[in-house]
């Protein structure tokens, strides 16, 4: 497969879901790595993208590509590394380049804004699947739909708004070339 698709829930992308190079992760970083680690090696695809829902920080709602990743959840201050270093790694941010936003991966479903992290967007898995396809010299693509802000009411705007995205994430895979618009049933 030249491409491959991960998304985390099929609840996020139900239609797109139904393709046979779309493949569910689970949610987090851990589940996020090792079906991205798996599917890489398996299938060793020249692109790997990422599409799902995420808490608008500095943006709102809409379809946002991401090209930088922090890891909002490594806390090693007392070794002396910053918030957010992997230990004995270089660097903050897995910055992949080119034009798009920051995205704060994390294991926690974020509730009360960004804090002390300077992204636009958080997630739980868009970090950990960005650092496999680096690792294996693989082209990675993110776009995250802004399903709420990051804030008291993210939970309910979540369950609202998880399926909203799905429209443009094809959109993106047809420019691409990769999904072929289907007819509708009776058209």
């Amino acid at each position: 497969m030249r491409d491959i698709v991960l998304i985390a829930l099929k609840a996020e992308a139900p239609e797109l879901a139904l393709e046979p190079w779309v493949f569910e992760t689970g949610v987090g970083k851990v589940n996020a790595a090792m079906v991205a680690a798996r599917l890489v090696e398996r299938y060793r695809p020249e692109r790997v993208w990422n599409f799902g829902t995420a808490g608008g920080l500095s943006v709102s709602s809409g379809l946002h590509r991401c090209v930088r990743f922090l890891q909002r959840d490594m806390r090693v201050m007392a070794l002396g590394f910053a918030p957010g270093q992997t230990p004995y790694e270089e660097g903050l941010v897995l910055d992949l380049g080119g034009s798009g936003l920051t995205c704060s991966t994390g294991d926690s479903f974020v509730t009360e804004g960004g804090g002390e992290w300077d992204a636009d967007l958080v997630d739980m898995e868009a970090y950990a699947i960005a650092k496999v396809c680096r690792s294996a010299g693989v082209e990675f693509r993110c776009y995250k739909y802004v399903s709420d802000r990051a804030d008291a009411a993210s939970t309910a705007d979540w369950k609202t708004n998880i399926r909203q995205g799905e429209g443009l994430y094809l959109g993106e895979l047809q420019k691409a070339g990769i999904w072929e618009k289907r007819p509708q049933v009776g058209a």
